[in-house]
């Protein structure tokens, strides 16, 4: 029980953050942890993304982010929780800096350039997800 036949997890949610709000990044953050729990004590398995992008792509960078040892916490207790930054947002924050804006450990590594942008990979998240959350 808790995963479907090929082992997948049963639900997939994504939750976009776009704001450089520390608020808003521990809300994110809050929902997460609130949606693994109500799986876990369901006995069910959940896949969860955290998307970054413009913005809140604050959230990932080494230098700016509030929430660096929350998100380092939380990835230890959930080893499938991922955290993805918008590579379009990456280049250009990297670009305006003069210098390549180095992601916390965490972040998956940046998407966009070849593959879908923030927005876009959120809109494919939210084809695939029970639930989409936008921040």
């Amino acid at each position: 029980m808790g995963q479907s036949a090929l082992g997948e997890a049963m639900h997939k949610i994504a939750f976009h953050v776009d704001q450089n709000d520390l608020a808003v990044m521990n809300l994110a953050l809050n929902n997460v942890a609130n949606v693994r729990k109500y799986y876990q004590a369901k006995g069910e398995t959940v896949q969860i993304e955290v998307i970054t992008y413009g913005p809140g792509l604050n959230m990932l960078v080494d230098e700016t982010s509030p929430v660096k040892d929350r998100i380092a916490a939380m990835s230890l207790e959930d080893l499938s929780l991922q955290f993805s930054a918008c590579g379009n947002t990456h280049a250009a924050m990297s670009k305006k800096a003069g210098h390549d804006m180095q992601l916390i450990a965490e972040a998956q590594g940046a998407f966009g350039r070849g593959s879908p942008d923030g927005t876009a990979r959120a809109g494919l998240q939210l084809r695939q997800a029970v639930s989409l959350q936008r921040f």
